[in-house]
């Protein structure tokens, strides 16, 4: 192993994955362990605070451990531990900051607490070296944003959801057509059975809210309410599975439209604004929801009608994972970016806190 290369230890517990990585600094990830907390929480259809706590506390050292035996490195071989710090469901976010914390005071290491939405943002510069400045669509089941990233710890927020974070649409609406936890993949599959994509379309009309108006931001309870308002009209009892079928495939096709008329408005904002300081201009989509095929599909689209170059992680960086909060880490240290041992855990961190609030759910962005 090279030892002139940086290594770091990132560990992301911000919600129901408990996630372990390390990486070093030219991109090489050594190891990334996620536990799914799927099963503990399926019975509930979404994800119980208390219970993904207690989960971490359960599960982070074994993690820890197996991270470290899978990258064949010790506690020595590491230059700092890096870990979530915020933002998130609090329990959790402490139970992996306090186990870095720990650790990093036992072994003298530089502590940096990294924003969980930094993650994601600068996830496409560990697998694509992507150069600021760059477009991002941020889409998760907390938070649903457009920013441009300037640099480490630099953003700007044109754009949130004013009620609901695109991912927990996607959820919500899955469990009112019946489909199980976790919502979005289930019914990105279900859409995947429609057998008559026009048929579907009339069938079970859906709103676009704030399609056609200027700005960037988002909406998507109205969405939501009209998915319960179609499955309350259908006939009493279990729902077909063309219904579902076809209900799933005209949601994922607004949500396309919806996130493709939002884009388009701040492809326009970003190359007037940046053209002369980016080389090779790029949207990137990252979060969860990134992992959906058809959103995919439609901003690569987007891109290439604007000359731009469309980037999104692999499938398994989408969701949370400790190699993008081991990522920030590196990105950060380069910097001199290190926190003390007393920074607190966050349950709301603004990536770009000077951004003009919003109503509603904008408030929490």
């Amino acid at each position: 192993m090279d030892n002139s290369l940086k290594i770091i230890l990132g560990i992301e517990t911000s919600c129901d994955e408990t996630a372990v990585a390390v990486v070093r600094e030219d991109g090489k990830i050594l190891s990334n362990l996620i536990l799914s907390q799927l099963k503990e929480h399926e019975a509930f259809g979404g994800v119980v605070p208390e219970i993904a706590a207690r989960t971490h506390m359960e599960h982070i050292d074994k993690l820890i451990k197996g991270a470290l035996d899978d990258a064949g490195v010790s506690f020595s071989n590491l230059d700092a531990i890096a870990a979530t710090s915020g933002p998130g469901l609090i329990g959790g976010v402490m139970v992996g900051m306090m186990a870095g914390k720990a650790i990093a005071a036992a072994h003298k290491l530089p502590f940096i607490g990294v924003n969980h939405l930094e993650g994601h943002a600068l996830t496409a510069r560990l697998t694509d070296q992507v150069q600021f400045p760059y477009l991002v669509l941020l889409v998760s089941g907390g938070h649903t944003q457009i920013l441009v990233a300037e640099n480490v710890g630099q953003y700007k927020r044109w754009g949130t959801t004013l009620d609901d974070a695109l991912g927990e649409c996607f959820d919500k609406s899955a469990k009112l057509m019946g489909l199980p936890y976790p919502g979005g993949p289930n019914l990105e599959k279900m859409a995947a059975n429609c057998q008559n994509p026009a048929q579907a379309l009339k069938k079970f009309p859906l709103p676009t809210p704030l399609k056609g108006r200027d700005g960037c931001d988002f909406s998507f309870s109205g969405l939501k309410t009209a998915v319960r308002n179609h499955v309350e009209k259908l006939p009493e009892g279990d729902l077909t599975r063309e219904d579902i079928a076809d209900l799933a495939y005209s949601f994922q096709i607004t949500v396309g439209k919806i996130l493709q008329d939002r884009c388009h408005n701040a492809i326009q904002k970003f190359l007037s604004t940046y053209s002369k300081n980016c080389e090779i201009p790029t949207l990137v989509v990252c979060g969860g929801v990134a992992a959906n095929s058809h959103i995919r599909d439609i901003l690569e689209s987007l891109t290439k009608q604007a000359n731009m170059d469309f980037m999104a992680p692999p499938m398994t960086l989408c969701s949370d994972n400790g190699a993008m909060i081991a990522w920030v880490g590196l990105e950060k240290l380069k910097h001199d970016m290190l926190d003390t041992l007393d920074i607190a855990a966050r349950p709301r961190w603004p990536l770009d806190p000077t951004a003009e609030k919003r109503p509603g759910g904008g408030v929490k962005a």
